[in-house]
């Protein structure tokens, strides 16, 4: 069953979700940021995947993720509306982290194996629009550059992202989004990790699903968006939802969004 007219999203089971950021972290203006073990409400999650040989799948049961109420049973989440607010300007997103695998060292040539899999979290079985992200996890030296070996969205192995140089000493939570191989539209599996140049640091790779985005314009500002500008993307009742936050300024702010999510 799915929500399919808007009489049946009036009539839905709702819950609101809230992801709240109690402290900030020093970030760099106009670059991502993760902010999942900045302590908050969901307290801090732990930055390091803990797991460089096959990844994990997060849920929301991990440490640092909003808990999600399970649905009726034969029901399907959708994201149906978001308050957000920061206390600095910043443009703010929510990804649900589908992958994970890390930290892996500066110089890591790491061929994964027995990775698991990430299909119950894909609507429809449609893996077009995943993305590929590295994260900080302890600051680098040097220009980190970074390649990523990967299946695409219809099963084809061995695709490669562009290998991306920071071109600057990553900080501890700086977030850098992966160009898929041309022609590509999304990812069914991770399979390698390389990185070379810099001469210490950590990082994690992440495949995520956008789910949302939108812009604090001022200091202190309010914001909502109802389902038709959030678009009602499907939640799963284990999504491992994550902000990622690109301030104006050198400050990730205060920020905090309330998620209200409807099954039906």
């Amino acid at each position: 069953m799915s929500i399919a007219s808007l009489d049946e999203l009036i009539a839905s089971v709702r819950q609101r979700v809230s992801l709240q950021k109690t402290a900030v972290r020093t970030t760099v203006a106009a670059i991502p940021f993760g902010v999942f073990d900045v302590a908050g409400q969901p307290g801090a999650g732990t930055l390091a995947v803990g797991n460089t040989a096959a990844g994990i799948v997060p849920t929301d049961a991990l440490a640092g993720y909003p808990a999600i109420q399970n649905f009726a049973a034969g029901t399907k989440g959708y994201l149906a509306g978001l308050e957000f607010y920061n206390t600095v300007a910043a443009r703010l997103a929510l990804y649900d982290t589908l992958f994970s695998a890390g930290a892996f060292a500066f110089n890591a040539n790491v061929t994964l194996a027995s990775q698991p899999s990430y299909a119950a979290r894909v609507s429809d079985g449609n893996y077009n629009g995943l993305e590929i992200w590295i994260e900080a996890v302890t600051a680098f030296t040097g220009s980190q550059s970074i390649a990523v070996t990967y299946t695409n969205q219809d099963g084809a192995t061995g695709r490669t992202t562009g290998t991306i140089a920071t071109g600057v000493a990553p900080t501890i939570g700086r977030m850098l989004r992966l160009p898929l191989q041309a022609g590509d539209k999304g990812v069914q599996k991770i399979e390698s990790v390389v990185s070379s140049v810099s001469t210490v640091g950590t990082f994690n790779v992440h495949v995520l699903r956008p789910l949302w985005s939108g812009r604090i314009g001022a200091a202190n500002q309010v914001d909502s968006h109802d389902f038709m500008r959030v678009g009602l993307p499907e939640i799963f009742q284990d999504s491992a939802l994550r902000a990622i936050v690109t301030a104006d300024s050198t400050s990730s702010g205060l920020l905090e969004l309330i998620a209200t999510i409807a099954a039906g």
